[in-house]
């Protein structure tokens, strides 16, 4: 989003009370992509591309769509909203805002108009092409009176983008297609049938910006100003309709790897391809991501959802972004277009526990993700705050202190935690003879040496940052990502790995040394131990973490008595005092933490966070299993709050929205909020399934919901 579009958003939403002006949502809408093109779908047809992380291409900073008619009917509504007179006496038709669904499996998005001169169905869907990845719009009048009139044209009103930028941009109209390029990114737009050019122009001017109202965009030619049209990212064109239907597409390219013959032969290609409904599905079905899913997969729905979202937020490197970057200027957010190493290192973490219950057929998956964490791993064995997932090369942020050779807190120790523990547990499916398993055996090696360094002598991970990267300490959820790391590197034993035996050693004096983290009086877990000694005992969805921390040193170690009643009274009391039930709406989960005051825009209250609530399911199956083992009794009372909070994940769940995305956030009024759709608790959603089901623990919950205790 650039600068100017984003004070125009300040304009329009600056008093609204739930949304954060300057932002580009995707709370509503779809997306479609393959191969690093991420594509969002708004419910009115207006697209955006949110793939710059995933593939380095700017691309599309938006375009719409409307139909035109050359002889409107005389029977025509002029006075309807979506009605609108041309200078020539013609008709504009706007296709309004239409109901969306996905063609599972695939990520093409299929959208419904109805307007007053029919129903319009549109498919949209990323298509790999021998020049890299397009997306196509197919646009078809669906009415029983039979096919749209010939004198009608799709109207398409496109800004691109090109490396980010909204000025200083040209474009060269071929016969085929518009060219629109700054220097290395050439991005192109075709019509089936050919593109007659409307107009173009510059972006907004000082005073549109300036000024106190949002500014229309002019879709007019420029008169005598004939040379701006070619020198702006903006381009108004139609495409005529053929037997009712009417197609258009996008392709993204790079100067150096794309020659413009290519380009435009592949989307000719392309457009003579996706000459019906039937073949855009076909060449969506086939650029997707091979991923089978067995029909007997219980919850299947919800995991068709989620391991489409993972797919969607992947690069080719496999690396995934946390979620579109909906915050490019970073003014309500510390943006979210990047990897992270700890959430996706769960993730690939989840996804493996998955595959190995449901057989998905995601091996290619986990080596992936493993060969981009041995590209990324730092000298001294761990990985840095946050990547660009398209190449792996540092990403902007604010914890890099290993990198920076600085003694100090602003470093995340349980994101190389969570690497070493994924690749320790992906080396033990691994064949003793395979190419990549010595690779990862040497990367967990140097993995543990990073580990070691940032321990103190009880055994306990030094001050860092936080998981929620708003806080320093000695943090639970640290230590609880150490337990699993060393005890996941144990559990290999000393005949795979030969640090087996120290891995355990550190894990039994990591394990006794979390009561020095325990709070009587509360009867929890504190979320951190303060540099001055004192423990902090809010409460925290970061620390379910402890829960799969325990049942991995369970494979390794022996958990008495005393700590499992400590962990189910941490556990009760963090689901218990996290949950909240707003009565505005029917929106219900965990909040992120005690006094969690980001993002509230006024409302007062901490808001509903997807992924605590995912963590909190997770977390009390986790803790199920590890009861049931020792035929505790109690073990059914977890396994029933986690289907309960997985039933308040599930597709037709209150935090699930269509498409069935998981947004970070929501406010108490049942709107969603921020990142959307978030990785990690699709991740979540889909391992609690597994490991759920694999128990025979899964069931239908259908009791009350978790009550308050607020």
């Amino acid at each position: 989003m650039r600068l100017r579009d984003a004070l125009d958003d300040h304009k329009r939403n600056r008093d609204h009370p739930t949304r954060f002006p300057g932002e580009r949502r995707t709370t509503a809408g779809l997306f479609c992509g393959a191969g690093g093109r991420l594509l969002h779908v708004a419910p009115d047809g207006t697209l955006r591309d949110f793939g710059y992380p995933l593939s380095g291409r700017s691309g599309l900073a938006d375009s719409s769509f409307a139909v035109r008619l050359d002889d409107p009917p005389s029977d025509l509504d002029w006075e309807a909203d979506a009605v609108r007179q041309s200078d020539d006496g013609g008709a504009v038709i706007d296709l309004g805002a239409g109901d969306q669904s996905y063609h599972d499996p695939t990520s093409l998005v299929e959208t419904v108009h109805e307007t007053p001169i029919g129903r319009f169905r549109r498919l949209d869907a990323v298509v790999e092409t021998g020049a890299g990845e397009a997306h196509v719009t197919r646009v078809a009048f669906d009415d029983a009176d039979g096919p749209l009139d010939a004198d009608a044209s799709l109207l398409v009103g496109s800004t691109f983008a090109p490396e980010g930028r909204d000025a200083r941009v040209g474009q060269l109209r071929h016969e085929r297609a518009i060219e629109v390029f700054h220097d290395r990114e050439r991005d192109f737009l075709a019509g089936a049938g050919g593109l007659d050019v409307i107009g173009g122009g510059l972006p907004a001017g000082p005073d549109a910006v300036l000024a106190a109202e949002p500014h229309e965009r002019d879709a007019d030619a420029l008169g005598d100003r004939r040379e701006e049209d070619h020198l702006g990212g903006h381009v108004v064109a139609s495409v005529g309709f053929a037997n009712g239907a009417a197609a258009v597409a996008t392709l993204l390219t790079d100067r150096e790897e794309t020659e413009r013959e290519t380009a435009l032969d592949a989307l000719d290609d392309l457009l003579a391809e996706a000459d019906s409904a039937a073949a855009v599905t076909e060449l969506a079905a086939d650029s997707e991501a091979d991923v089978s899913l067995p029909p007997e997969t219980p919850r299947s729905e919800a995991a068709v959802d989620d391991l489409r979202v993972l797919s969607l937020l992947s690069a080719p490197t496999g690396m995934r972004i946390a979620g579109p970057d909906f915050d490019p200027h970073y003014v309500h957010s510390g943006g979210y277009g990047y990897t992270w190493f700890r959430d996706d290192a769960e993730i690939s973490g989840f996804l493996l526990a998955a595959d190995a219950t449901f057989d998905l057929g995601l091996d290619e998956w986990h080596r992936r993700s493993a060969r981009a964490y041995l590209d990324t791993q730092l000298p001294d064995g761990t990985w840095p705050h946050r990547v660009w997932p398209r190449n792996g090369a540092l990403a902007p942020g604010w914890a890099n202190a290993r990198i920076e050779a600085l003694d100090d807190v602003e470093y995340q120790a349980d994101q190389t935690a969570s690497v070493v523990a994924f690749l320790a547990r992906l080396l033990a499916r691994l064949p003793a003879g395979d190419p990549l398993a010595d690779d990862v055996a040497a990367a967990v090696d140097d993995g543990l040496d990073g580990m070691v360094a940032s321990l103190a002598e009880d055994g306990r991970p030094v001050a860092c940052q936080n998981a929620w990267e708003d806080a320093s300490g000695r943090f639970a959820h640290t230590a609880a990502r150490f337990l699993d790391a060393f005890s996941a590197v144990a559990a290999l034993g000393p005949d795979r790995f030969d640090r087996a035996v120290e891995a355990t050693d550190r894990a039994a004096l990591l394990f006794d040394a979390l009561d020095d983290l325990w709070v009587p009086d509360r009867g929890v877990f504190a979320v951190r131990e303060r540099a001055d000694g004192s423990l902090d005992d809010r409460l925290d969805s970061a620390t379910f973490a402890l829960a799969d921390a325990h049942r991995a040193y369970a494979a390794i170690g022996e958990i008495d008595e005393v700590r499992r009643d400590r962990l189910v009274s941490h556990l009760t009391a963090t689901l218990d005092g996290l949950y909240h039930d707003p009565d505005e709406s029917d929106v219900a989960g965990l909040v992120r933490y005690e006094g969690d005051g980001w993002r509230q825009r006024g409302q007062g209250h901490e808001k509903i966070w997807t992924v605590s609530t995912a963590w909190g399911a997770n977390a009390a199956g986790e803790l199920a299993s590890l009861l049931s083992a020792e035929d505790d009794a109690r073990s059914e009372q977890f396994d029933r709050r986690a289907r309960e909070l997985l039933d308040v994940l599930s597709p037709d769940g209150p935090l699930s929205i269509a498409g069935g995305f998981l947004p970070e956030q929501f406010f108490d009024d049942g709107s969603p909020d921020s990142a959307t759709p978030l990785g990690w608790p699709h991740a979540i959603r889909l391992a609690t399934t597994a490991l759920l089901d694999d128990r025979g623990a899964l069931g239908d919950s259908d009791e009350d919901p978790v009550p308050a205790d607020d």
